[in-house]
């Protein structure tokens, strides 16, 4: 399973993909807004968006993105390991 996810803290990368890892998902983070994210997120098979974390433009990014790809969206507002840890654990099942 692939999943992107948007939003977060710039020091817990690491740690979102190593849990991503223990899923065995590979994973795309995107903690600050790039010029061109919406071509470098690609056709995951969910987006997580950490909503507590992120701009209103980074979330419409993605959300559109999601939209014409037609791509699940998970929102959550904590941004934590343990979060993503539930998010990962619903949806790989």
């Amino acid at each position: 399973m692939s999943v992107v996810i948007v939003g977060g803290h710039d020091r817990m990368v690491c740690q979102y993909q190593k849990i991503c890892r223990n899923y065995r998902c590979k994973a795309k983070i995107f903690t600050q807004m790039s010029a061109n994210m919406d071509k470098q997120i690609g056709t995951p098979d969910l987006f997580i968006l950490f909503t507590n974390t992120v701009s209103h433009k980074m979330v419409k990014t993605a959300v559109d993105e999601a939209k014409r790809k037609k791509i699940h969206v998970v929102r959550c507002h904590t941004s934590s390991g343990a979060a993503l840890e539930s998010i990962l654990r619903e949806y790989s099942a």
